[in-house]
């Protein structure tokens, strides 16, 4: 038995059925749809609609699992929030309280985070095209690791860490070509993609040396990410496969044990019945039993293993509340029901073909006989959210809640037609609290300024 499946004998494998149905842990009425113990059709009476709902309970749960199955039997490795997912203030209080290090990829999330009070030494800086100024705030702040995504930044980050006298952890995001079975548009880890170094050994070699000389950079390790909403775990050890011979390259060239690797995240959720849901533990079993393997067979050090969930840990701990507006059917074609929302608030299904379930939370209890496509409110044909989802009769006034919208809906969200943005809420244990408040067309026009006319 190897060393991987020894540490993990011990742990009890957590069934994904008991993290995602939240609306299952308290006994409430049939009549409406409950979420985190919650009815929500009270929080759209309270809140107003659209309305994106956050549980924290399940966030935690998440993060716990990651804890109990990737950290506790590894002590060494790490697991970074991907804040791209869904940041905010709270969220990143949250992740810190969790023990998490916080993955950012811009300067709008590093200075949430910084304002939030979060160990800078647990920050991971990504980001394909990284300012100068995006650079002089993490080296100032003294973020722990900064991803280095191009060669020509390393300069940047040397002369801005020699100027505030500061050494900051330096990763090397490779490119290992390799393809997942998800959209284009969310691939990451083929050879043509604009993220990353290729690993071409010269390059490497000349890259990490120059670092290790460096006295203002601290080489740490290699990253890698592959794409988004994975749901294979056999692309992860084709990638570590060929990164674990760019360690062994660094190994007997300079005599150093790369400290860590950086394996990324992607790990896929529910959104809808197509998808086969895995556990956390699917992909990082994978991940650690083919690490240490290698590193096993090449005499390795068995390096520090970081992982970055982002949608797994809040994509099905988010729904988005709508009220039912426009009711047009289309004899013999189709029937569709308008949401006071769309693209603005959730561009996924017209950016990338994303794929939603919903239900009609006032109605809950009620038989589905209608076969309805959900149009949002904004003026693009793309503008569906789901197609051919089976409904109660409903009307003009009735409640829908699109689950799964934890993950890259807020955080993608816009002003497209002037419309503002959803409030947030967040729902712990019997409370739930505002945490974001909804935009008006007052807030919108904050940033605009009127000059006279000649």
């Amino acid at each position: 038995m190897s060393l991987s499946a020894l540490k993990r004998k011990k742990i009890r494998k957590t069934d994904p059925k008991e993290l995602i149905k939240m609306e299952d842990h308290r006994i409430h009425p049939k009549e409406h749809y409950h979420f985190s113990g919650h009815d929500t059709t009270v929080l759209a009476k309270e809140y107003g609609t659209p309305l994106y709902v956050m549980s924290e309970d399940f966030i935690r749960e998440r993060m716990k699992t990651v804890n109990e199955t990737f950290i506790k039997p590894y002590p060494k490795n790490k697991a970074a929030y991907a804040s791209k997912a869904f940041i905010s203030m709270h969220m990143c209080r949250i992740v810190e309280s969790e023990g998490f290090h916080l993955d950012v990829v811009s300067g709008g999330e590093l200075y949430t985070a910084i304002q939030a009070n979060f160990p800078m030494e647990r920050v991971i800086f990504h980001g394909n095209n990284k300012s100068f100024d995006e650079i002089a705030m993490a080296v100032s702040a003294g973020v722990g690791r900064i991803v280095v995504d191009y060669e020509e930044e390393i300069g940047f980050i040397e002369e801005k860490a020699k100027e505030l006298d500061k050494i900051p952890g330096i990763q090397l995001r490779v490119v290992p070509e390799v393809e997942g079975k998800t959209h284009r548009h969310i691939m990451t880890g083929q050879k043509d993609s604009k993220f990353g170094l290729p690993m071409n050994h010269d390059t490497m070699l000349r890259i990490v040396g120059g670092i290790h000389r460096s006295e203002y950079m601290d080489f740490k390790g290699f990253h890698f990410h592959i794409g988004s909403n994975l749901y294979e775990n056999d692309i992860y050890r084709r990638a570590i496969g060929r990164v674990m011979n760019l360690i062994k390259l660094m190994k007997d060239h300079f005599s150093i044990d790369t400290e860590e690797l950086n394996t990324g995240g992607g790990f896929g959720i529910f959104y809808d019945d197509e998808n086969q849901r895995k556990p956390i533990n699917y992909y990082t079993d994978a991940i650690m039993d083919e690490i240490e393997g290698l590193c096993q067979l090449h005499g390795l050090k068995v390096p520090s293993v970081i992982i970055e969930p982002g949608r797994w840990i809040v994509g099905e701990a988010g729904i988005t509340i709508y009220e039912i507006g426009a009711i047009k059917e289309i004899p013999g074609v189709r029937k569709y029901i308008s949401i006071n929302g769309g693209i603005a608030d959730n561009i996924r299904p017209a950016l990338y073909n994303a794929k939603y379930d919903a239900v009609v939370a006032n109605k809950y209890d009620q038989e589905k006989n209608s076969l309805v496509s959900v149009a949002g409110k904004c003026c693009e044909t793309g503008d569906i959210l789901i197609h051919d989802l089976k409904v109660p009769e409903v009307e003009r006034g009735d409640l829908l809640a699109v689950k799964s919208t934890g993950a890259y809906n807020e955080s993608m969200s816009s002003n497209y037609n002037r419309l503002p943005r959803p409030a947030v809420v967040f729902l712990k244990g019997n409370t739930s609290k505002l945490m974001a408040k909804r935009e008006t067309y007052e807030s919108i026009l904050q940033r605009e300024r009127l000059a006279e006319l000649s």
